[in-house]
């Protein structure tokens, strides 16, 4: 669901960016004021491991179309919604930046439909009060599912708000939002179930992700979200669906074209430039693998460079995520 700048007005983007550039700096003086040393590792590590995840899209059966993980809502249970925006906030940036995954004009748009949504809304207006503290298993599982279809329906919602107010006519809200909410009510159900599964799972085999458990627990845990973000971004990643993802596909059949153009001159030329300065590996493969390619692509894509793409992609959010933290903690 990671919005091209053609989707948005200059006007649009700029106040998805102030937006979210305020929901940032409030996340960041909350982290900066707890004294837990253990949460800028865990930010980290698990951002590394949102970003190997969201490389894996699935296919959803009998539409021709794709999905794939958000994480915001994984992120916000297992570190609380304002270290998880920051978490997820760092993914967006480097996909934007590095492999051209989501316009720069539209950043602020992402982080707002892909971070605020589930983490400040979907969180704790959904996810809370069905699963309050000492809930039992099932109704944690279907916490966590509710919300993860809660917040990406809201995400959806918003991907159609800010193109109808960009004035993007080829793309008229009623027909659009109609493609835009079954498709990731699909998707989201399969994403409800992935992060009931992960939360689940955790509480009961990775209890040394409770701030009592000792130090040594701790970094077995981190140890093991590595090395799971690292079999995901270099080998799983080979197992993504070709087919558009969701967002794409309801732009294909609202507007009868694959992607929309966004104008080359004034801000969304001056992205575009820029973004093509800083994406060094754009869609998550080597330059040279891309031009040597022909035909349609084999299924699964076993291919060096996109493993390349996803442990470098997963190093810089680790990296982001690691400086950001530990910058807060030296301001407190």
């Amino acid at each position: 669901m990671h919005m091209a700048d053609a989707l948005l007005s200059p006007a649009v983007g700029g106040a998805m960016w102030v937006a979210s550039a305020a929901t940032l700096a409030v996340c960041a003086r909350k982290v900066s004021a707890r004294s837990e040393d253990r949460i800028v590792p865990l930010m980290g590590v698990l951002g590394a491991f949102v970003f190997a995840a969201q490389m894996i899209n699935f296919a959803i059966p009998g539409t021709g179309s794709s999905g794939h993980l958000g994480g915001g809502l994984l992120l916000a249970i297992l570190l609380g919604p304002s270290a998880a925006f920051l978490a997820i906030a760092s993914v967006l940036t480097v996909q934007a930046l590095f492999f051209a995954d989501g316009g720069l004009l539209a950043l602020g748009a992402n982080l707002f439909n892909i971070g605020v949504l589930p983490c400040f809304v979907a969180y704790p207006l959904l996810y809370r009060p069905l699963a309050p503290a000492g809930s039992s298993r099932a109704r944690v599982g279907i916490a966590a599912s509710v919300a993860a279809v809660g917040g990406l329906l809201l995400g959806a919602t918003g991907v159609v708000l800010q193109t109808v107010a960009s004035g993007i006519s080829s793309l008229p809200a009623g027909p659009f939002l109609a493609l835009m909410l079954p498709i990731h009510l699909a998707i989201g159900l399969a994403e409800g179930l992935a992060t009931a599964a992960l939360v689940l799972f955790l509480a009961k085999a990775r209890p040394d992700l409770l701030p009592a458990a000792p130090a040594p627990l701790r970094r077995r845990s981190l140890a093991g979200f590595a090395v799971a973000a690292a079999l995901v971004a270099g080998v799983l990643s080979w197992f993504a669906s070709p087919q558009p993802d969701g967002l794409e596909w309801s732009i294909a059949r609202a507007a009868g074209m694959a992607e929309l153009k966004a104008p080359e001159g004034g801000m969304h030329g001056s992205m575009a430039r820029l973004q093509s300065t800083t994406a060094l590996l754009p869609d998550y493969d080597l330059p040279a693998s891309r031009a040597a390619a022909q035909g349609e692509a084999a299924w699964p894509e076993v291919n060096a460079g996109k493993s390349f793409a996803g442990l470098v992609g997963a190093l810089a959010t680790l990296g982001l995520v690691v400086a950001a933290g530990f910058a807060l903690r030296r301001r407190r």
